[in-house]
């Protein structure tokens, strides 16, 4: 597979889907060999084996991931990431992704596993490793904590109490933010939040609400505005 293709497929596996475009710029400014958009219409219109072999498909300028179609998601998954900016990371690290199962270990994913290893499989780093491997795909398709628990059911795997339960729940919550998604065109839920939503949220006000101190009778017209005495309203 050739240098071109490896960044398709990791780009897909990163993106989810990802325009030709994207593609090329991403390419040219990683690479000192430049490529055409040519080369890579070339691929759009005549998919290599060995593209599809790596569960990438094509669907007009776009290259995608053969699920996304699979479930009719194409338009949807679309729209989930419009106008959220592209997470792009150096070459050695963009191209780990041509692994379809490559993520990142983050801190959030080693206390987990370490919570899992110690407490729930006697220090067996091979089972820990594969229950966060079963919790990751779940969790980079949607946070459903039904589905997460089933997983543990699965092992075998009971809490021993409500307190290790809301514990391990609040490691799960950590670990889901912190992990690359395609709606968010590769940047984590916690880095859109910090980088693209907190900027644009308001401020709270720098003084208090005021309430209306100012007694209204129980005969008075009710200052609802609903024209019907206050001991017949909101009273």
């Amino acid at each position: 597979m050739n240098q071109l293709k490896k960044y398709i497929v990791a780009l897909t596996n990163l993106y989810g889907v990802v325009h030709k475009e994207k593609v090329m710029t991403i390419y040219n400014s990683q690479n000192t060999a430049q490529i055409k958009m040519s080369e890579i219409d070339q691929l759009l219109n005549n998919l290599p084996k060995d593209l599809e072999q790596a569960f990438v498909m094509t669907h007009g300028e776009y290259f995608l991931h053969e699920v996304i179609l699979e479930f009719d998601e194409f338009n949807i998954l679309l729209n989930k990431k419009k106008d959220k900016p592209h997470y792009i990371p150096n070459k050695n690290e963009l191209l780990k992704y041509v692994d379809e199962d490559y993520f990142e270990k983050t801190k959030a994913y080693n206390k987990l596993l370490n919570y899992v290893k110690k407490n729930f499989f006697n220090g067996n780093q091979e089972k820990a490793e594969y229950l966060l491997e079963d919790i990751h795909d779940t969790l980079e398709a949607d946070i459903n904590m039904q589905m997460i628990f089933d997983i543990f059911n699965n092992q075998g795997i009971s809490f021993n109490d409500m307190e290790q339960a809301n514990e391990v729940i609040g490691m799960i919550m950590t670990f889901a933010n912190n992990i690359r998604i395609w709606e968010n065109n590769g940047h984590t839920p916690h880095e859109i939040f910090e980088t693209y939503e907190k900027p644009n949220l308001k401020p709270l006000p720098d003084k208090a609400f005021e309430i209306n101190k100012e007694k209204v009778g129980r005969n008075d017209l009710c200052p609802c505005g609903s024209g019907k005495k206050y001991k017949k309203c909101c009273l």
